[in-house]
């Protein structure tokens, strides 16, 4: 530890244990900037870094860090399904996803799958840095926006909200696949990507066309394309 970060520590109690962060994000840039925001808080530390979903659950494995904080596009593999895998391995390390995707698509379905954090990567720095010690504390952290919605479903009130999106009807699986058709992948690259069978692939790419009314492939594509877009 450098003088400089000695310094900045000492203001925490000795008897406050430094919480280690462990970054997963395929942007180098993303890391190195995210990593150096950690590390300038007394009680937080970067303990390693990941760019994909298989690097990342090894790495986790051996480090064991306090909390993780995940993108859900990630090279190889998806954030999505890391958290689960994550989770099945390891109870008690806290997850916080920091991602540009829509909240309202994304946000339950990574705390189904074992998060507790979910922050937009357009946030300020300090609610970034406000999620983690949040879910550090064993507490939920999503907008006071998502919140609201998630009670009101609770109690079966949505106050006249509109229907849910198609995406919404979307399996987890099925949405991963909609997302690779919008980065202009191709079947057989999907199906090599998500280890899984051309065919299969083929199948995810008809439901996808009945559940989202899309009449041909090529209105998948379009429509894949633009979600994708609009999500950067």
């Amino acid at each position: 530890m450098t003088t400089r970060k000695a310094t900045r520590r000492e203001g925490v109690s000795a008897l406050t244990k430094t919480k280690s962060i462990f970054l997963v994000d395929d942007h180098v840039l993303t890391r190195r900037g995210l990593a150096e925001l950690i590390n300038e808080q007394p009680d937080l530390e970067v303990c390693g870094e990941a760019s994909t979903a298989s690097e990342a659950l090894q790495q986790i494995r051996d480090k064991s860090p306090d909390l993780a904080v995940i993108d859900l596009s990630l090279g190889e593999g998806s954030g999505l399904e890391l958290i689960k895998d994550i989770r099945y391995t390891n109870e008690s390390i806290r997850l916080v996803v920091a991602s540009m995707h829509d909240e309202d698509i994304f946000a339950e379905r990574v705390m189904k799958a074992g998060a507790q954090g979910y922050v937009n990567k357009g946030e300020p720095a300090q609610r970034f840095i406000d999620a983690i010690r949040t879910v550090l504390k064993g507490q939920i952290c999503v907008s006071d926006r998502l919140s609201n919605r998630i009670m009101r479903r609770a109690i079966g009130q949505n106050n006249g909200e509109a229907a849910a999106s198609p995406l919404d009807t979307l399996t987890d699986r099925e949405l991963q696949v909609l997302e690779l058709i919008g980065q202009g992948k191709k079947t057989r690259d999907i199906a090599e990507q998500l280890h899984l069978s051309v065919k299969t692939i083929d199948t995810y790419r008809e439901h996808l066309k009945v559940k989202l009314s899309l009449k041909s492939g090529n209105e998948l594509v379009h429509y894949a394309v633009a979600w994708v877009l609009d999500k950067v």
